[in-house]
């Protein structure tokens, strides 16, 4: 029964940091939270027999599509020109609205160790039975790519604060929590600023996510936006070269 389907976020690292999972269960609950290394991810996904997983990572590498004139046009792009030739079509259409994120080159072995970290992961996850999210696609287990600073970008409508940062983190919660995604009110936090605890240098934060934890989240609420609002999401890039979703019906064309 499509209520038992849930909503799976990963968070990915290269091995330096664990692996951030968030499961959320069709009201938006929490059903499980956990950090991990990446060698267990995997394990703790494959729990869920009727899931959507996003994961914050390119699916595959650069196909070189924005060096190729025709494509270059259809873009509005030059057709001989070089500038956005090194993005992937997902990466041209959200940098150049002002939501920077990473450069997958064509060349899996130059990647990032951390975006390698992310194939291994995708591949997992086929042989586990995951097959591309798409909005058509009835399948019981599918994966996509996200991107957190993407999807709180838009949710947002405008460029969110640094996410290590305090305000930051306050501002991704309470989106979150205006979502009806099962996280504490952040502003709670504000009870305990307080003038004596500044100056005894206590600050308790009970109750405030990590960074980590919030782009976890934040990818499993666009894995519910993929799974129950195919009408109010956004597939970024080419379908062959790989698309994020994101979690808006029409991107702005400028985020500031």
């Amino acid at each position: 029964m499509r209520d038992r389907q849930v909503y799976i976020g990963i968070d990915t690292s290269a091995g330096r940091r664990p692996c951030h999972i968030a499961v959320l269960d069709a009201e938006l609950r929490f059903i499980n939270q956990t950090a991990t290394p990446l060698r267990n991810v995997i394990k703790e996904v494959e729990k869920y027999p009727l899931a959507i997983c996003a994961v914050d990572a390119p699916m595959g590498p650069n196909l070189g599509l924005l060096t190729q004139a025709d494509i270059r046009t259809r873009h509005g792009l030059p057709p001989n020109g070089s500038k956005w030739a090194q993005f992937k079509l997902s990466e041209y259409e959200l940098r150049r609205r002002g939501i920077a994120l990473y450069n997958t080159p064509t060349d899996t072995n130059s990647a990032p160790s951390w975006m390698q970290a992310g194939w291994k992961l995708y591949e997992q996850l086929r042989v586990a039975g995951f097959v591309p999210y798409h909005p058509e696609h009835a399948a019981d287990l599918q994966m996509c790519e996200v991107h957190p600073h993407a999807s709180y970008s838009v949710m947002l409508g405008r460029l969110p604060f640094k996410k290590t940062s305090l305000e930051g983190r306050l501002q991704r919660q309470l989106l979150l929590y205006e979502e009806n995604v099962d996280v504490a009110d952040a502003m709670v936090v504000f009870e305990e600023i307080t003038r004596n605890h500044l100056l005894r240098s206590e600050l308790a934060l009970d109750g405030l996510l990590l960074h980590d934890e919030l782009d976890a989240l934040i990818a499993a609420l666009t894995a519910f936006y993929a799974g129950t609002r195919t009408d109010e999401i956004t597939m970024a890039g080419d379908r062959e070269e790989g698309q994020i979703v994101i979690p808006v019906e029409t991107l702005k064309e400028r985020y500031v």
